[in-house]
């Protein structure tokens, strides 16, 4: 069953928000609603000392499996089903902006609906699970995660668009750079995650010193190769003598006792 996770899975469940509009869309007469889920390469906010960014590879593994098991339920509520890829209410698509979806709602969500329509509910997000990530810094020495590849499990309207915890993104960065999770989550609350790119053990004095040393060690290198004398070219003279030393080589004297 896709729609129903572990509790190992829901540990590791992220919600992630868009502010673009969720919007009503007309199609055949049908009750429908749509928006961007996720957008692809833009920049989140501070996220607790590091921001994030889609790929647009990261549903690759959903759309490769048909979208199988997605739901679309408001504010990620599971008392409030909108939608499902099961029951063909649930179309996603994706371009270069990002995860496009349209759901068409039943009966009995006319409240949904119009809360839409009057522009109380103005923003949609996706729950999902993390396969992938990788994380580097930004231009501006803020730590980036980017998301590569992963499991989107729902998409929703949603009335206040939040983060939710960052519990396992800073897990995976532990992992990444092999710092105990402890140490990440203090630095997370102190908003000073770039330490852990920046190395720490050395003094100004001994980076400087280090430098000094590569320095030196690069210059004797360059020295060592330069004294290295290369061949001379052969006069037209020797070329000569040599080429007719092979023509004619000399015959060795057997001496006869």
């Amino acid at each position: 069953m896709h729609d129903i996770l572990s509790a190992e899975q829901s540990a590791d469940m992220e919600r992630r928000a868009t502010r673009r509009a969720v919007e009503l869309r007309s199609i055949a007469g049908s009750r429908s609603i749509g928006g961007y889920a996720l957008v692809f390469n833009r920049q989140s906010e501070n996220l607790g000392g590091y921001v994030e960014r889609i790929a647009p590879s990261f549903p690759d593994e959903s759309r490769a499996a048909g979208w199988a098991g997605i739901v679309c339920r408001y504010n990620h509520d599971d008392a409030f089903i909108l939608a499902s890829t099961r029951g063909g209410t649930l179309r996603l698509s994706t371009d270069r902006v990002g995860l496009d979806y349209t759901a068409s709602l039943p009966e009995c969500r006319d409240d949904v609906l119009e809360m839409i329509s009057r522009g109380d509910i103005r923003s949609s997000s996706f729950a999902f699970r993390t396969h992938e990530d990788d994380w580097s810094l930004t231009d501006g020495g803020v730590p980036l995660r980017t998301l590569l590849s992963g499991r989107i499990l729902d998409v929703a309207p949603v009335s206040q668009p939040a983060y939710s915890d960052a519990s396992v993104a800073l897990r995976s960065l532990a992992q990444h750079r092999q710092v105990p999770l402890e140490d990440i989550v203090q630095l997370s609350a102190r908003d000073e995650l770039r330490r852990v790119f920046i190395r720490t053990d050395l003094s100004p004095a001994q980076a400087k010193a280090r430098l000094a040393a590569k320095t030196r060690l690069s210059g004797v290198t360059a020295q060592a190769r330069t004294s290295v004398k290369a061949p001379q070219p052969m006069s037209a003279t020797v070329a000569r003598m040599r080429l007719l030393g092979k023509k004619h080589p000399r015959q060795q004297q057997v001496v006869v006792a």
